[in-house]
């Protein structure tokens, strides 16, 4: 009898463990895809800086790197894949193709999610320095105007500016449990140089 209970005893811990691991890799599922990604998606910017035209980062990806986005303060150094899609996002920011690209006059927008890579907008503040480096090696400097919460059901953003400015979405709030809610976080930003 005492044997057929540590018998149970032993299944039931064996259960546990196993439910323990399965929870941990669901939870680390995410942060580890988009760290993975990161690190393909710079070895596809470097084969980009060698006219090497839409360098895919893995080999069925249907998106590729177009920009850099780093902000010195908060030690970000992130590539801007082409494309908004939910399947571009999962990998890292994504650059709006009905933007302007940065650098150019217009609004370049730039959107990615709030639990990975566009974590830090967070604690991003009035007056700090965003830079953004082309494929083709040219670099801008934009200074953060604001940051704002808005309603994506109740407008959009506005995509004809005669500056050249930067926009920074992601959802809202950062703690949210449910995903996809239809608040967002803006960041707006203006090219300084």
């Amino acid at each position: 009898m005492r044997a057929r209970y540590s018998l149970a005893g032993r299944w039931l811990v064996a259960c546990l463990l196993g439910l323990g691991f399965w929870q941990l890799g669901t939870g680390a599922y995410i942060p580890a895809k988009a760290w993975l990604a990161q690190e393909l998606m710079q070895r596809a910017w470097l084969r980009a800086g060698r006219d090497i035209e839409r360098p895919a980062p893995w080999p069925w990806a249907d998106t590729w790197p177009v920009a850099r986005l780093r902000s010195t303060s908060r030690e970000i150094d992130l590539i801007v894949l082409a494309g908004g899609s939910g399947r571009t996002l999962a990998f890292g920011p994504g650059h709006l193709s009905a933007s302007a690209m940065p650098g150019e006059i217009g609004n370049a927008v730039i959107a990615g999610h709030r639990d990975t890579h566009f974590r830090f907008l967070r604690g991003v503040e009035k007056g700090e320095l965003l830079s953004i480096e082309s494929a083709k090696g040219q670099k801008h400097v934009y200074k953060v105007l604001g940051t704002h919460v808005v309603d994506s059901r109740k407008g959009g953003l506005v995509l004809d500016t005669d500056a050249a400015m930067l926009t920074l979405v992601t959802c809202y709030p950062f703690e949210a449990r449910e995903p996809g809610g239809p608040l967002r976080y803006i960041v707006t930003a203006k090219m300084v140089f």
